[in-house]
């Protein structure tokens, strides 16, 4: 396991330093290269849908340099900003790297973007070309105003378009980037203002993807699935990147459809799982449901040998739930799965302690964009359900103006630090100080073990007429089970005028379910005021919910399935 091992997981790299690369870490290229040497006949990026596609490393590298001379055949430099933007897809990672390989900067745009959005992040990265999918090939102008040179269709096309596993070139080297140079800018949630391009370096993103093994291990025979977005840099470097770190797969997934999912995690025998709260919680809660249709007695037999398990597990370091709980893990298609990973959010203890409970080493992490974005991480072996993990080697923390109850602004330092933003100057600032320090804008706590524990953000907080700070991340996470509530989104609204305090709201998208069960509006307030009651009991007294509204349409959220606050508080602006 790392971290017990007196070696690190990146030793390796001593046998390559001096021959592929100079100083600490190779840049991207010589990471990928590295591993097409070490592991050519591995399957590198694999698909199923619409119809199976694999490629081995070797494979894999060939495209990627094919792909990369015609770019450079199209006359791009170093340092030039090429987007890609569509649907996870081998064709999209090797899109990626072949920009990589040809010296310039990817600029991972998110599909979901409307036409004006991505027209606006295009113009202001000063992108010279676009691979992108072919159903939005047409939508995205080439007048001057953007001044693309080509798009490059991600998918199969006959209209004149060309299609990225087809391109080729001229063979010639791609101009070489060092370390320190921007890899990648990638843009953060919002469309309004000056747009915040996160600029990540060569070194950003490999030493926090090697860092990370610091305290989880992956192997050559892993298979990671990417179903989350791959533009989000929780996807790109904690799928892709450390999959391709080691030799192993990466099966792309295109829908958040869980019968797709199983589906995919089954045919594809995944062992690295990463997702966000929303979807681990939907799994659990459905296969905790069908447990209990077996009737009291089995749902309580089968309660008990999974706390016994998650004891054994927990104090012993003795896995006893994968084999006395297959039968369940197939039924999620998991039976293959090693370790699942949940990011993008708070998480509920309950669920990180029963997947653990059923023999799946399940962890937590946290970071942002803006820290490539991997600073804290769970080890599999020393988990707190609590926490969202242990700072990576050499990863700094500290809190900032911490309150009477140690909670404060968190601010990290490290390797994984973006750059900047870019052409943003004064944003920069903002967030970044001279030594290195970013102001993440999270509050949270840190115990003598390196151990990280979130409250909420800085920006959402909720000042009570008694001068308390209430996070709303943490109200809302007691509703993360609730089969009744399928979106809940916490703010606050001004309860005194003349001392500007506010109170606690609760915006409500009620489930499906909840709709059919409770037809009338009267009953299905009574259901959700009944459950707020109930969340309300556990709640100190300044964090009750004071007020509730029923939204009659799903709350906006953004491609990673967060739902978007600024918005919601805009929508239900008294």
């Amino acid at each position: 396991m790392a971290g017990k091992n007196k070696g690190k997981s990146w030793d390796f790299l001593d046998a390559y330093r001096g021959k592929e690369f100079d100083g600490r870490w190779p840049n991207v290229k010589t990471m990928f290269h590295i591993s097409v040497m070490r592991y050519p006949k591995n399957d590198c990026f694999k698909a199923f849908s619409p119809k199976t596609i694999s490629f081995t490393y070797e494979e894999a590298e060939k495209k990627i340099e094919e792909i990369s001379y015609y770019l450079l055949s199209l006359g791009v430099k170093k340092g030039d900003k090429i987007a890609v933007s569509g649907k996870n897809s081998p064709q999209w990672a090797l899109s990626y790297l072949a920009i990589i390989y040809s010296g310039c900067i990817v600029v991972p745009l998110d599909i979901q973007l409307k036409d004006s959005e991505m027209e606006t992040f295009l113009r202001f990265g000063d992108v010279r070309c676009l691979f992108i999918d072919h159903d939005r090939i047409d939508n995205i102008d080439l007048d001057g105003s953007v001044g693309l040179i080509e798009k490059i269709s991600l998918e199969p096309c006959d209209d004149g378009y060309k299609y990225v596993l087809d391109l080729n070139g001229p063979e010639r080297e791609g101009f070489e980037a060092k370390s320190d140079e921007v890899a990648a800018i990638l843009f953060t949630s919002g469309t309004t203002g000056t747009p915040k391009g996160v600029m990540l370096t060569n070194d950003n993103l490999v030493a926090d993807c090697y860092l990370a093994q610091g305290n989880i291990t992956f192997y050559p025979d892993d298979v990671f699935y990417a179903i989350l977005p791959i533009h989000h840099s929780y996807t790109m470097l904690a799928v892709m990147f450390e999959s391709f770190s080691v030799g192993a797969c990466t099966v792309f997934g295109k829908k958040l459809v869980v019968s797709q999912i199983l589906k995919e995690l089954r045919d594809g025998k995944v062992t690295q799982f990463l997702a966000v709260p929303m979807l681990f919680n939907k799994m659990i809660a459905a296969l905790m449901q069908g447990v209990r249709k077996k009737g009291i007695i089995v749902y309580g037999i089968i309660r008990f040998l999974m706390t016994l398990s998650g004891a054994i597990k927990k104090v012993f370091n003795i896995n006893i739930g994968k084999r006395l709980f297959k039968f369940l893990l197939k039924q999620l298609s998991m039976e293959n799965i090693r370790t699942c990973i949940c990011g993008g959010g708070p998480l509920p203890a309950s669920t990180f302690k029963m997947f653990n409970q059923l023999g799946v080493n399940f962890v937590q992490g946290y970071g942002l964009t803006e820290t490539s974005p991997v600073t804290h991480l769970n080890p599999t072996y020393a988990y707190i359900e609590s926490s969202v993990g242990k700072a990576l080697p050499e990863c700094q923390v500290k809190i900032v103006n911490p309150d009477s109850d140690g909670n404060g602004e968190i601010y990290i330092k490290g390797p994984m630090v973006m750059k900047g933003y870019y052409k943003n100057e004064e944003a920069t600032k903002e967030v970044l100080s001279a030594d290195g320090w970013l102001n993440t804008g999270d509050i949270g706590h840190t115990d003598d073990k390196d151990y990280l524990y979130l409250t909420g953000r800085a920006k959402s907080v909720i000042v009570t007429d008694g001068g308390k700070n209430v996070f709303p991340e943490e109200i809302e996470d007691h509703f993360q089970l609730y089969d009744e509530i399928d979106q809940i989104c916490i703010i606050g609204y001004l309860q005194n005028k003349e001392t500007k305090a506010e109170g606690v709201r609760a915006i409500i998208y009620p489930s499906d379910a909840a709709r059919k069960t409770y037809k009338s509006e009267d009953d299905l307030k009574k259901k959700l005021n009944e459950i707020i009651s109930e969340v309300n009991k556990d709640l100190q007294s300044y964090k009750k919910i004071t007020r509730v509204d029923i939204s009659s349409s799903p709350l906006p959220m953004t491609s990673t399935k967060k739902i978007k606050r600024n918005e919601v508080v805009k929508l239900f602006k008294d």
